[in-house]
């Protein structure tokens, strides 16, 4: 459903050429829902402008739902929803009249967008602003309307940028829920960047991780996590003596050292480790430095990134070029 090679994009900022998205290769198939993860700067929202056709790539080709979109942007825009990290709706109108003109322009019939128009303003709790102008919503109630307009059609890809970006709990549940049904009824492949990374983890199915403008890495989370961070066990004891002599038998159950935390407390990480703490625990107690207190923690995406780069996903910094984003049309 969404193919890329070579995709490249760069800018000139102060005579100089910044490359924001360097030889990208990717492969989305039909239904999949895809994660693209990063800290701010790394590329995603210059990908996906180039993807939605509302960014042209200096080099490299790219097709979704089998469209160029480059050669056929019409067709691609016609296929996908998108909703980026602007408002997109039209401040001076009201919001149940933006969802309906919004469906027009996708071509439902006016029985249909008043369907979907009501079917959304049901699931994302919108029934309350209806007669209200966008310009005088907040800004979470302004990104709810945001993915109204970016569901109104049904979309065959789903194009997310920091969708829950503002959404208090509720909403972003609702939202959520609605992606899940969207893709359940019509096999909608979605393809979405977001900083909350428990959204990522419970509901794509594979992730993908930018750095500099680069995939620097490409599976699913739990994949990841045990081949990137694995588990983390803390250890505590009674006396320095003791973490003493627990280290040389940690290490050999884990095969990794230890890490001193403090002069009572041991770190190490381990693949799997909830199966060995009955061993270690064991272990420790024959070599008379039984342990006070094991805690475990199990990784986290943010984990992922951290081995990967020496950076959390949550640092920010934003260095990129900012380039204009336009509301896409039909």
């Amino acid at each position: 459903m969404i193919t890329a090679r070579g995709l490249s994009r760069t800018f000139t900022v102060a005579r100089a050429t910044v490359t924001a998205v360097e030889g990208l290769d990717l492969d989305v198939a039909e239904g999949e829902l895809v994660a693209f993860l990063g800290p701010n700067g790394a590329g995603k929202s210059t990908t996906i402008k180039m993807l939605t056709t509302l960014l042209p790539a200096t080099s490299g080709t790219a097709t979704v739902a089998g469209h160029d979109v480059s050669a056929q942007r019409a067709a691609v825009r016609r296929a996908i929803g998108y909703v980026g990290q602007g408002n997109s709706a039209g401040h001076n109108q009201r919001v149940r009249d933006e969802l309906l003109s919004q469906g027009a322009f996708y071509g439902l019939s006016g029985r249909e967008s008043a369907r979907r128009a009501d079917e959304l303003i049901d699931s994302l709790d919108l029934a309350a602003l209806v007669k209200r102008p966008v310009s005088g919503l907040s800004g979470g109630q302004k990104r709810r309307v945001d993915i109204a307009l970016g569901l109104i059609h049904r979309p065959r890809v789903l194009f997310l940028d920091e969708p829950s970006t503002g959404l208090d709990p509720q909403s972003r549940a609702n939202l959520w829920q609605h992606i899940l049904d969207l893709r359940r009824s019509h096999g909608t492949t979605v393809f979405l960047t977001t900083h909350y990374l428990e959204e990522a983890d419970q509901y794509a199915e594979r992730v993908l991780v930018m750095d500099h403008g680069r995939v620097i890495a490409d599976d699913s989370a739990d994949r990841l996590k045990a081949e990137l961070a694995g588990d983390t066990l803390t250890i505590g004891f009674g006396t320095p003596e003791d973490a003493e002599a627990a280290a040389p038998v940690i290490g050999k159950l884990t095969a990794r050292t230890p890490e001193r935390v403090d002069p009572l407390t041991l770190r190490v990480s381990a693949d799997s480790a909830a199966p060995l703490v009955p061993e270690l625990t064991r272990a420790l107690d024959a070599a008379a430095a039984p342990p006070h207190r094991i805690a475990l923690r199990e990784p986290t995406l943010d984990d992922v990134f951290l081995a990967l780069t020496g950076r959390t996903l949550r640092d920010t910094g934003d260095t990129s070029p900012t380039t204009p984003e336009p509301a896409p049309t039909p």
